[in-house]
């Protein structure tokens, strides 16, 4: 049985992680990590990760960024892999993560969902088939509490539309101060908050004459704590260093 830890254990993505790891056989939350060090009665809760001295085979992270740098020093120090399921980390941050990743396995998605992460594969595919004559917006909607926008899924979505590309293109964030028409090597990104909207994604293809959208709608977030599970699991059994994500596992 994998022992896990759960950073963010008090908010909402920690509780769901830990109620569905309660009715999975192959492992068991042994401590959690939180500002909040309310105990749910199921395991110890410690403020700073580097408090808890026991063993675990590795984290699951849905936090803050602001708690990553405790979390890659627990991890270095006990050479325990991380699953880092939160976004909106600052471009320094991002390259601490990478840098982390020669040294222990870390995995990381914008996304925990499996459903997205196969759409990402289409939004490859679909690219590479449309070619240029095709401009590509992506729209993402959240829940009115989500801080971060654009979502990390869309710019998961964004990025695999690019690596089809023939050139770099430019990611255009908001239109209102622009008074021209759009450019061919762009890719829109437009964010929507508000109401309890758990996650959908839109990739549209639009072309000459026609139109081709793509969608993905989460209904549940234990989409997200299943996909983190499973990760978790993928990676607890990977022992070289490297940074790895849904791929690796739907491979």
């Amino acid at each position: 049985m994998l022992s896990i830890i759960v950073s963010g254990c008090n908010g909402y993505m920690g509780k769901v992680i830990s109620d569905i790891a309660k009715g999975d056989p192959d492992i068991t939350v042994v401590a959690g990590f939180d500002v909040n060090i309310e105990n749910p009665g199921d395991y110890p809760v410690y403020a700073d990760p580097a408090e808890y001295t026991g063993a675990a085979d590795a984290v699951i992270d849905f936090s803050n960024p602001s708690a990553l740098d405790g979390l890659i020093a627990f991890g270095l120090s006990r050479k325990t892999p991380l699953v880092l399921c939160t976004t909106g980390y600052s471009p320094g941050q991002n390259d601490l993560i990478s840098k982390t990743s020669e040294a222990i396995p870390v995995f990381r998605s914008g996304n925990m969902s499996l459903g997205v992460n196969l759409l990402v594969d289409l939004v490859k595919r679909a690219c590479l088939t449309l070619g240029s004559e095709f401009d590509v917006e992506i729209v993402e909607r959240h829940h009115r509490r989500k801080v971060d926008a654009p979502s990390g899924t869309a710019l998961m979505l964004a990025d695999a539309a690019a690596q089809a590309m023939d050139s770099d293109p430019d990611y255009v964030f908001s239109r209102q101060s622009r008074n021209e028409p759009r450019g061919g090597n762009e890719i829109g990104i437009s964010s929507v908050r508000g109401g309890t909207i758990v996650g959908q994604h839109d990739v549209i293809f639009a072309g000459p004459q026609e139109v081709i959208e793509l969608r993905h709608s989460a209904f549940s977030r234990d989409v997200f704590a299943v996909g983190a599970i499973r990760a978790a699991k993928f990676i607890a059994n990977v022992s070289a260093p490297g940074l790895y994500d849904m791929s690796c596992v739907l491979a």
